[in-house]
């Protein structure tokens, strides 16, 4: 990733990873993915949207990795990751299965956090083995699951045929970006963030946006048009948090609130008043503190429970009634699992 594709320092500049890796999808496609912090602590999955790459997640991995293992991949197509011809809602549930089972230990449980189309990327994997293996708990930001181009007010037009016509046209557009320039940061404020974001945040979103290839960006536009993952929200059924930005012009309210609505196990919801589409970026520490949240409270505590599970069976063939024995048992089985 050249230094054009994103901040080279400040808040905004991507972390330098411990290790990376290339995930193999299920038809062959290759995932860059980056592991940051130690091997040995609880995981967190970040899965960014389109036209983004793992830089969006900058702020969200250098706090993290002081005491996480943050894994961060970027989309087929995007940042590192090749394109390829199959662009789909299955390829994107693919592609999270290759990097679950690229980085995790078997039934080891993380905390999965997807923006926009990230988001719908869990969605869509909800249903899937290795998803329900591996979701502690699940984090959606600034996202949606149908009906995206109808919705979407980038086009500040009464909502109708012409406009749902209009903004597809625009969002699918085939035409380059360009370079990152006065007038292209303005654009890329009005659509994708609140009007208070600082320069130095859409000077970031806009140097990670441009840096998509334009046949990537179409590509995927085409099938966020017909996006229809109810069913996959339905099947979400791991604790779930929700954030979005109140003046998001891509993904409206209007979708974290149906999300919320549809939620099998919808463990809160955040409305981000004056914020936009950009919410990992526009309200970092809010979004990292978040997650952190869901870590707490459902990874690891279900990784103790699970060990004081395995320690009450190994404790009840062994005969042992003792709750001093079965600590002893469920200690040592904490130290072969992090060995």
């Amino acid at each position: 990733m050249s230094r054009l594709t994103h901040e080279a320092q400040g808040a905004y500049a991507p972390p330098v990873p411990a290790r990376e890796l290339i995930a193999h999808s299920a038809d062959g496609a290759q995932l860059h993915v980056e592991v940051h912090g130690p091997e040995d602590a609880p995981a967190v999955v970040l899965a960014h949207g389109w036209t983004c790459s793992t830089a969006f997640w900058a702020a969200q991995i250098r706090d993290l990795a002081a005491d996480h293992r943050v894994i961060a991949y970027d989309q087929r197509g995007h940042g590192r990751s090749p394109a390829s011809d199959a662009c789909s809602i299955e390829a994107l549930a693919d592609d999270l299965e290759a990097v679950l089972a690229a980085t995790l230990a078997p039934g080891e449980k993380a905390v999965l956090a997807g923006h926009s189309m990230g988001g719908m990327t869990l969605m869509a994997a909800s249903a899937r083995p290795r998803f329900q293996e591996h979701a502690a708990a699940a984090l959606l930001c600034s996202t949606g699951s149908t009906r995206l181009v109808e919705e979407s007010r980038v086009l500040p037009w009464r909502a109708g045929r012409l406009r749902t016509r209009l903004t597809g046209a625009v969002l699918g557009s085939r035409a380059p970006l360009g370079p990152v320039t006065p007038v292209a940061r303005r654009i890329l404020k009005y659509a994708t963030m609140g009007p208070g974001s600082s320069p130095a945040m859409v000077e970031a979103c806009a140097r990670i946006v441009h840096a998509c290839p334009r046949a990537v960006r179409h590509a995927w536009s085409t099938v966020l048009a017909t996006l229809d993952l109810d069913a996959g929200v339905r099947q979400l059924r791991v604790p779930t948090a929700v954030i979005a930005g109140s003046v998001d012009r891509m993904t409206p309210v209007v979708h974290a609130r149906a999300l919320v609505a549809a939620l099998p196990n919808c463990v809160g919801s955040t409305e981000l008043p004056g914020l936009g589409h950009m919410t990992p970026v526009e309200a970092p520490d809010l979004v990292t503190a978040r997650i952190r949240e869901l870590v707490a409270t459902y990874a690891v505590e279900t990784a103790r429970a699970e060990r004081a599970e395995q320690a009450g069976r190994i404790a009840e063939t062994a005969g042992i009634a003792e709750p001093a024995g079965i600590a002893e048992i469920a200690e040592t089985v904490e130290i072969k699992e992090g060995a």
